[in-house]
């Protein structure tokens, strides 16, 4: 019998915005049980967007209910979510749209709520516009960001906020990285134009390539092989700031899911120590290592306490890719706006402070720490960098500057949207000889 995929996703849906579970997640649970790649590419577009979109159709369906049914029927709830998902978002032909979304009511076994549904919709469709403005007059539904988050970017970046809030809810382009060690950038363009996509060269990131919308990577040219992976340009940059030169020992610190770590073994011959506390992920950098053809010392342990793994050898160079909020990465990763909370972000602050002084001694002198986080708050990021450099009188900011973003009070801030990238920050310190 063939699988419903909006009874699917509505269920799949549900699990994302009411129970806190992943989109990652939920795609590899649910996506198996469609055969057909049509289906899943719709699976993965109702889920992308219902997360994204979550807290205006939410709030929207509220207004359309005379009794909730977020706690009573969440799947049903998730389907009238998603209903306004394809009417105003994907924009799919209504008729089909609205009765695709009925016929999966009865999908999910409630075939005495369809009535109710295309009640729901048909009244969204004739009174869309009055709706719409009601929803865009709160930058909480408007963008559909918590309201704290929105009060958070008002606060730390009041000139665009607005704009970053914009590029959270724009589809991001497909940014590649061509491996120097198995590839060349022209070449690995040429390929791809050759299978008939629309491949181009980044303009200022050496080794990045951009298609203009998502498509299976899998399917690509030169993925079995090695040739590229996927990394978007501001995380790029990363490899840039290490300054590297063969010979270095270098650590990588919060590692997962290993795409800086396998940048750096592109880049330079180093020897590199990619460290990440949690075993589940250190296998995806495995994975990644073995796909790109690359060698690393893998370290399951806590870069917060280094006793337990460091050998007393000082690195040249440290990446500390701190754990964040996410704030910075919404548009490729919507679902982080659905689970964060702003109580999030002073433990997090502890993990960032805890981290970054006690990798601090494991740097030589004259080497260089690359502070970074996916995040655009500045309690995260240039507020935990100026306490390192207060705590440490041996520690120095080294200046630099990007095409894109702008200058922190230390550190560059790049923000979602700026030069297509995801939002990102980054700090670079250097141990005084």
């Amino acid at each position: 019998m063939k699988v419903d995929t909006r009874a699917l996703a509505a269920r799949a849906l549900a699990e994302i915005a009411l129970r806190g579970v992943s989109l990652r997640d939920a795609m590899e649970r649910h996506a198996p049980r469609l055969g057909d790649p049509r289906d899943r590419a719709l699976l993965m577009a109702l889920l992308s967007e219902g997360s994204r979109w979550w807290l205006r159709f939410d709030a929207a369906i509220d207004g359309l209910l005379e009794k909730p049914l977020r706690h009573k029927d969440p799947a049903i709830h998730a389907l009238l979510v998603l209903g306004l998902v394809q009417l105003e978002i994907l924009q799919l032909q209504d008729y089909a749209a609205v009765a695709a979304t009925v016929e999966a009511t009865r999908s999910l076994k409630r075939p005495q709520l369809a009535g109710l549904v295309n009640a729901v919709l048909r009244r969204w469709q004739r009174e869309r516009e009055t709706l719409n403005a009601r929803l865009d007059a709160r930058p909480q539904t408007r963008h559909a960001h918590p309201a704290w988050l929105a009060d958070a970017l008002a606060r730390d970046w009041p000139q665009q906020a607005e704009a970053v809030m914009l590029a959270d809810n724009g589809e991001p382009p497909l940014m590649l990285r061509v491996n120097r060690q198995r590839s060349e950038r022209q070449s690995m363009i040429e390929r791809l134009q050759a299978a008939g996509h629309a491949a181009s060269a980044h303009p200022w990131l050496a080794d990045a390539l951009v298609l203009p919308h998502s498509t299976d990577v899998t399917r690509l040219p030169g993925f079995e092989d090695g040739a590229f992976a996927v990394q978007d340009g501001a995380a790029q940059v990363a490899a840039d700031l290490a300054d590297l030169s063969d010979g270095l020992r270098v650590l990588d610190a919060c590692a997962a899911p290993g795409g800086k770590a396998c940048h750096l073994l592109e880049r330079a011959a180093i020897d590199l120590t990619a460290l990440e506390v949690d075993a589940g992920r250190a296998e995806r950098i495995r994975q990644n290592l073995m796909r790109l053809r690359l060698d690393a010392k893998l370290v399951i342990g806590d870069a917060g306490t280094p006793a337990g793994w460091w050998k007393r050898q000082p690195f040249d160079r440290i990446l500390i890719d701190a754990p964040c909020s996410a704030s910075g990465v919404l548009r490729r990763r919507p679902d982080v706006r659905l689970h964060r909370r702003e109580s999030d972000i002073a433990a997090m602050q502890v993990q960032q402070h805890r981290i970054l002084s006690a990798l601090w001694p494991l740097l030589a002198p004259g080497g260089r720490l690359v502070y970074i986080t996916c995040s655009v708050l500045r309690a995260e990021n240039e507020a935990i960098v100026k306490a390192m450099l207060a705590a440490h009188t041996d520690a120095q900011a080294v200046e630099f500057g990007l095409p894109v973003g702008q200058a922190a009070s230390v550190g560059w801030q790049i923000l979602p949207g700026d030069g297509d990238l995801d939002g990102m920050y980054y700090a670079v310190l250097r141990k005084q000889s």
